[in-house]
C-alpha cells in the first residue's frame, strides 16, 4: 500500500495505465522488429553477397560492407534518439498525469 493507502494493483488495473503500458509496449516492438530487419539484413548480405559487400566504393579502398555496417549502427542509435525523445514527450507525460490522478 502506498502512503495514500491504495495498492498498486488498483494503479495497475486502471485503464488509462493499461493504455499507456500497450502503447509502450507496442512501440517498443516495432522498434525492436526495425532493428531486427536492419541488423538481420545486413549479416545476410555479409553471408551470400560477399561479392556485393566486398566490392570497391567508388574504386577506392573503402568496400561497400564498411558504409552499409556504419549505417547499421546509425540506424541503432537513430532508433534509440526515437525511442528517448517518444519516452519523454509522450510516455512520461501521460504517467505523470496517471500518477496525479492517482494520488489524488
Amino acid at each position: 500500500m502506498d502512503a495514500n493507502g491504495r495498492s498498486l494493483d488498483r494503479l495497475a488495473e486502471d485503464p488509462h495505465y493499461q493504455r499507456l503500458v500497450r502503447r509502450r509496449t507496442a512501440f517498443g516492438w516495432t522498434l525492436t522488429g526495425l532493428m531486427l530487419i536492419v541488423y538481420f539484413g545486413f549479416i545476410l548480405l555479409v553471408a551470400f553477397a560477399k561479392p556485393f559487400m566486398g566490392s570497391s566504393l567508388a574504386g577506392g579502398a573503402t568496400s561497400v560492407g564498411i558504409p552499409l555496417g556504419l549505417g547499421v549502427i546509425l540506424f541503432a542509435i537513430a532508433l534509440t534518439g526515437l525511442y528517448v525523445r517518444r519516452a519523454n514527450r509522450d510516455f512520461d507525460a501521460e504517467m505523470a498525469r496517471i500518477r496525479a490522478e492517482f494520488d489524488a
